[in-house]
């Protein structure tokens, strides 16, 4: 077993059942293997020095591109529709259309704001963004070994590309979907490219992107890694597949979810600000024992 896996962090609700799953990818080869993983949260650090630390849309908000009156705005929805995202008491059906509303509010302010393109990589620059801690060995073991790795997100694509462009990682394994800006020819911000995706309807972007998971047919073992209840759909467009091993990352009000992540999640890392799980899992797959 994985040493690791024995922090004090680890809930497993079933670890016989983990253990099974991990032989059974091992047998299989890290060649069969894909990782699908969220990002703001999962890859990003919830929390730092007990502060919180920015998802891809906080960047935005708090920079200095944004007028004051639109953070305003932007506040106001947070704090009407977050406390709603994380309600346990609510069904995901019920969720849903808030969520919608949620995201197309605030892209709408913000392409009031009429963001530059070329101001972007400042902006990340700028900002207390911060991926987790051993970030450098999931991102360059997962290139070294050839493993593809889907970066799946609700948060805004441009964004999330500079963050790890800026940390060095954003290796040619990386692929991602996320919500993209559209820019016109001078590089001004117009509008937010194709299908919404938010934190509830993963699954339709997987289903959208057959093609994808189309090309990695021959992967059909799955590491999915995210930190809310809506990320356990990102695998589904995947064909064939054959073991799915699920790590759950509950940062906040963990009491009321804990649950709800052990009945979902394989694997629940508790206020784990690292990738040290992760990691150990991918150095098991992959033979470094």
């Amino acid at each position: 077993m994985i040493p690791e896996l024995s922090n004090p962090s680890v809930c497993m609700r079933d670890p016989q059942r983990v253990q099974e799953i991990l032989q059974s990818m091992v047998k299989a080869g890290s060649n069969t293997v894909q990782v699908i993983s969220d990002f703001d949260m999962t890859l990003t650090r919830f929390a730092y020095n007990g502060k919180r630390c920015p998802t891809c849309h906080n960047i935005l908000d708090n920079s200095k591109l944004i007028s004051e009156e639109c953070k305003e705005k932007l506040k106001e929805l947070l704090n009407t529709y977050y406390p709603i995202e994380i309600d346990s008491s609510r069904s995901i059906e019920e969720k849903l259309p808030l969520m919608v509303e949620w995201w197309t509010k605030a892209h709408e302010l913000l392409v009031q704001q009429k963001i530059r393109k070329d101001m972007l990589a400042m902006v990340v620059r700028e900002s207390d963004a911060m991926l987790r801690e051993g970030y450098q060995l999931f991102f360059d073991h997962l290139y070294e070994h050839s493993i593809p790795l889907l970066i799946f997100s609700a948060g805004i694509g441009d964004i999330l590309e500079e963050v790890i462009r800026q940390a060095g990682v954003f290796h040619p394994n990386v692929k991602v979907f996320s919500n993209y800006m559209d820019f016109d020819d001078s590089g001004v911000l117009t509008a937010f490219k194709g299908e919404l995706i938010h934190i509830y309807n993963k699954r339709e972007g997987a289903l959208l992107n057959t093609g994808h998971f189309q090309e990695l047919r021959t992967r059909p073992n799955v590491l999915l890694m995210g930190d809310s209840l809506g990320d356990l759909t990102m695998a589904d467009g995947v064909q064939d597949m054959e073991n799915i091993l699920k790590i759950g990352f509950l940062n906040d009000k963990v009491e009321e979810r804990k649950q709800s992540y052990l009945d979902s999640y394989d694997i629940v890392l508790v206020k784990d600000e690292t990738l040290e799980v992760p990691n150990a899992v991918l150095l098991y797959l992959t033979g470094n024992k």
